[in-house]
């Protein structure tokens, strides 16, 4: 079983507390988006679970206690780090501070175990095709040393970005052309192995590779394990990445970014936290006489693990 912790929300820089409260006790209890009164129970022990895969853009407040997770567990991190401001970012920390602390974790945990997300890729008048090179490149240099690999995706039109974001310019094919374009070139340059996430076009030709971003081979590499050959299909349409189980909840992340899409609004993520408790077993709030438990499904990836 994969479990990933950044879905939904920023687990990491919300809710570092609850998070390892949740792996010391060893398991942890997640309500169904969609069936709000059904709650599944995952037990989080190495022996159930295959690889921990983490996904944030503000890593430094678990850095000193990340070693209660990675002690026990296989990881891998995902770390978002944009050219977007707070104008568009508002709680997460600058460019400069990101990658610190990115530099930071991958002395920690190794750069083998870390993937530079720059996603999603748009435009405004102030984040012009030539901001986003430049932005990327003093990034690249930086963050090369420290890293696996760098994805991106181009923003995907859905409607409520049309609402909070007016001030997005149309993504034409000839935009996506010359930001792929340079931002293989910046790769190529500094040795960056760089993917697309999801289905945004074929940039083969500009050195990008189109591959899953949570495979069973990138954690595999990452941690020198290896994975049963298991079909699958993806966390959605044309996503080629591994089936795995989210520990977090919709509405609960207070970074504020205008293109999100796993918060309805960012007000409502703020009244929320008041219901989170670190020693509950749920994200929010607490199991109600109504709720219906069950143990989730908890299938066994790796090769020399049977069952599940």
């Amino acid at each position: 079983m994969i479990i990933n912790t950044g879905g939904r929300t920023d687990t990491v820089q919300y809710y570092t507390e609850w998070l390892l409260h949740r792996f010391k006790e060893g398991y942890v209890l997640t309500r169904n988006p969609l069936f709000p009164g059904k709650v599944n129970q995952y037990e989080l022990t190495p022996d159930k679970v295959d690889c921990v895969v983490f996904c944030s853009k503000n890593y430094k407040p678990i850095l000193p206690r990340l070693h209660e997770i990675t002690d026990h567990f296989n990881t891998y991190f995902h770390y978002t780090i944009t050219a977007y401001g707070k104008d568009i970012e508002p709680g997460v920390p600058s460019i400069d501070e990101s990658m610190e602390t990115l530099a930071e974790l991958s002395g920690l945990v190794g750069k083998q175990r870390i993937a530079w997300r720059y996603d999603p890729v748009f435009l405004t008048k102030e984040y012009t095709i030539e901001q986003h090179l430049e932005t990327f490149g003093r990034m690249a240099a930086k963050l090369a040393p420290y890293i696996d690999r760098c994805i991106f995706s181009f923003v995907e039109m859905y409607k409520k970005l049309e609402v909070n974001m007016p001030e997005l310019l149309p993504l034409s094919v000839q935009d996506m052309d010359m930001l792929a374009q340079g931002l293989g070139a910046i790769a190529d340059k500094y040795g960056i192995f760089i993917q697309t996430c999801g289905t945004n076009g074929d940039f083969t030709r500009y050195g990008i590779h189109s591959s899953g971003c949570m495979t069973l081979d990138i954690l595999g590499r990452a941690n020198g394990i290896a994975f049963k050959d298991r079909k699958h299909k993806g966390m959605r349409q044309g996503c080629h990445c591994i089936e795995s189980r989210d520990i977090g909840a919709y509405d609960t992340c207070m970074n504020g970014c205008k293109y999100c899409y796993a918060n309805k609004n960012s007000w409502k993520a703020f009244d929320n936290f008041k219901l989170h408790d670190p020693k509950s077993p749920l994200l929010l709030g607490a199991v109600k006489p109504e709720d219906t438990v069950i143990q989730g499904a908890q299938k066994a990836f790796r090769k020399e693990r049977e069952g599940g």
